[in-house]
């Protein structure tokens, strides 16, 4: 957490809606070779976009001048910590317990309960301390001139946010965002079990593996992935005090199995961004190639199956997802609930009718989805129910119909139609971005 300045202004009058704030500038000492994980040299900053350009137009990176250091010659330097010259204070850190009280721990350090009612008073509209949570940190600011008393107390009520308690000639609470950084980075893996543990064993933060399954979901089935199956992805890392805090954007991706590589470009078109394939056509297909994430196949689709209860053979209308119970259920598409209720066998069930010829059906649900109930609309990837074991099964699985034209059809082999691929008149703009993107995956 330290820091030698100050943290930056805001010098956008919006910086979430300001794209040039969204450009990256590596220094020297963040472009390093290793993987996974390596970061990217400058050239990926032609993804970026400005202020006056979409995502889809390429920017050159212009490299900024070395700043002048003639003023700061012979200047001593503060420490500043959340905005603090730290240097004036002793540093305590410490941890809120169980069933602590803020009370508790300003008054060893000093602070009167006058004092601590009136800053509580005077900053309400900026934050409630009963919002403070047991197993967040803090850290106390004590004069070094005073016998241990507090200047300030900073509570980390987030990983991007603190609150600063100010003990000093006005007493008031003030929020403190830390300095997020940017980096962009390739990684590459081969599939030895899952997606989910190629990313983990190779030291990958657990988001790029479900930002990389919700790209490719509609593409790629995740759960007959193969030994040796491969992937490169470059992807932006965000970090707060040099620990990675997620995944913020994919800039390009590719995946390659049973011999063939399916490509991720990002394009913006009809002003959403999504992510096409090397020839344009979109990755995103009318429904998901399965409901649920890091799950297995248990039982599939069959004419005649050995019931594990019943102990008699009849048809398997559905793919089993072994799970534990609470994993999020997903509609595969955007459809109108007509059923959400119990049902003898089928324990908890949700039924979608998607349009005339296409429905699915969740079955042994422990729960529903906030807003599940007939009649409800559901979009693409809302969670609809989570796993459980009701009605008459053997343990925690989704039991995932899928039915045509009324008839039930095997979810593993259904074709999803695609939507709309990239339209003739950006198709030259999009050919710029695909450029890109594959010489930079090709380059690793």
């Amino acid at each position: 957490m330290d820091r030698r300045e100050r943290a930056p202004e805001d010098d956008c009058g919006s910086r979430q809606n300001c794209k040039c704030c969204s450009q990256i500038q590596l220094s020297k000492n963040q472009i390093m070779k290793f993987r996974p994980g390596a970061v990217i040299p400058v050239l990926i900053i032609f993804f970026l976009f400005s202020c006056k350009e979409s995502f889809n137009e390429i920017i050159p990176f212009q490299q900024a001048p070395p700043a002048d250091t003639t003023a700061m010659q012979g200047t001593a330097e503060t420490t500043f910590m959340y905005g603090i010259p730290s240097d004036s204070f002793d540093l305590v850190n410490g941890q809120i317990k169980r069933n602590e009280l803020l009370s508790t721990i300003l008054l060893r350090y000093g602070i009167t309960m006058e004092e601590i009612e009136k800053v509580v008073r005077n900053s309400t509209a900026v934050f409630d301390v009963r919002k403070i949570r047991s197993g967040n940190n803090y850290t106390v600011f004590c004069r070094k001139d005073s016998i241990a008393r507090a200047g300030y107390f900073v509570y980390e009520h987030d990983p991007t946010t603190c609150y600063v308690f100010s003990f000093t000639d006005s007493l008031k609470i003030t929020p403190f965002s830390k300095e997020v950084k940017k980096v962009i980075k390739y990684a590459s893996g081969t599939i030895e079990t899952s997606l989910w543990d190629a990313m983990i064993l190779n030291g990958m933060h657990p988001t790029l593996a479900t930002g990389l399954s919700e790209i490719y979901a509609w593409s790629i089935d995740f759960f007959g992935l193969q030994k040796g199956d491969s992937f490169k992805v470059i992807y932006e890392e965000m970090s707060i005090d040099d620990k990675p805090l997620g995944i913020s954007r994919i800039y390009g991706a590719s995946f390659t199995g049973s011999g063939t590589t399916i490509h991720a470009i990002p394009f913006i078109q009809d002003s959403t961004e999504s992510f096409f394939d090397s020839s344009g056509n979109s990755l995103r297909k009318a429904f998901l190639k399965a409901p649920l994430q890091y799950s297995r196949v248990s039982s599939r689709f069959s004419a005649s199956r050995l019931h594990p209860i019943l102990r008699i053979r009849r048809p398997h209308h559905g793919v089993d997802y072994a799970a534990p119970i609470g994993t999020p259920v997903h509609a595969v598409g955007d459809g109108r609930v007509t059923q959400a209720a119990y049902q003898s066998g089928s324990g908890r069930i949700v039924k979608i009718v998607h349009n005339s010829v296409y429905s699915t059906a969740y079955l042994h649900l422990s729960r529903f989805g906030a807003g599940v109930a007939p009649g409800a609309y559901v979009k693409q990837g809302d969670v609809i129910g989570y796993v459980g074991s009701s009605g008459l099964s053997t343990g925690p699985h989704l039991d995932f119909r899928f039915y045509m034209n009324g008839t039930p059809v095997d979810p593993l082999k259904v074709e999803a139609p695609p939507v709309e691929p990239i339209s003739p008149e950006n198709m030259a703009a999009f050919d710029k971005t695909k450029t890109v993107v594959l010489s930079l995956l090709d380059t690793f």
